[in-house]
Formats: structure tokens, sequence, C-alpha cells
């Protein structure tokens, strides 16, 4: 079954920048699967922070993510970015991503229990 390994987390300052990865394995992620990367805080519910179409052509944001975050993808290498720039304190969480088969016409929605493979997480920490 498809594979999700994320990378590039670790401790940043506040306002810091980190590019996370989430590369996919044993099937090809384009025009097949949709990525969603998605967070959890200590002591809080995991939620959605991003997510792309199966062909790239859409994205959704949560509006914790919006003017700070980016997701793209490189088809090329079958991965998933998720660029997080100005991080906050509050920002600080395991960042995991995920994938569906959705059609290629379809936007992505940011509902945790849509998701079949789930990568392990990466840590991002953000503080001073």
């Amino acid at each position: 079954q498809l594979q999700l390994v994320e990378s590039g987390g670790g401790l940043v300052q506040p306002g810091g920048s980190l590019r996370l990865s989430c590369a996919a394995s044993k099937f090809t992620l384009y025009d097949t699967y949709a990525v969603g990367w998605f967070r959890q805080a200590p002591g809080k519910e995991r939620e959605g922070v991003s997510c792309i179409s199966s062909r790239g052509t859409s994205t959704t944001y949560a509006d914790s993510a919006k003017g700070r975050f980016t997701i793209s993808r490189d088809d090329a290498k079958n991965t998933v970015y998720l660029q997080v720039n100005s991080l906050k304190p509050e920002d600080t969480a395991i960042y995991y991503c995920a994938a569906r088969k959705l059609g290629i016409f379809r936007s992505c929605v940011l509902r945790e229990n849509e998701y079949d493979y789930w990568g392990q997480g990466t840590q991002v920490t953000v503080s001073s």
C-alpha cells in the first residue's frame, strides 16, 4: 500500500521557516492521491492545516495557515511539501501528511477521517 514519510521538522525560533516534506513510495501520487497536512499539538486534537488535490490544481488552507504556509507537490519526486513561514510558538506540533484517492477534478478537504494513508509525523518546535 501507499507509504508516506515526513521529514524536515526541527527546532526553530519564532519568525523562522521550515520546509516539511512528505515522500511517497509504492504508488504514484499524481492524478490519484490528494495529500493533506495535519498537525497535533500537545494536549490538543489533530487539526487539518492544508491539502492539495491529486493533480495539484487546487489547494485548501486552514485559517491558521493562510498567508504563512504554502503547500506544493513535485510529482517527479513523488513528494508533497509544506513551506511554513513566520512560525509562532502555537505552531509547535507533530505534523503529519496523509493521502486519499480523489478524482482529478475534485477539491480536497481537511477532514482527517477521509484520509486513508498516514505518515509517522515530524516534530516542529517553535521556541526562542
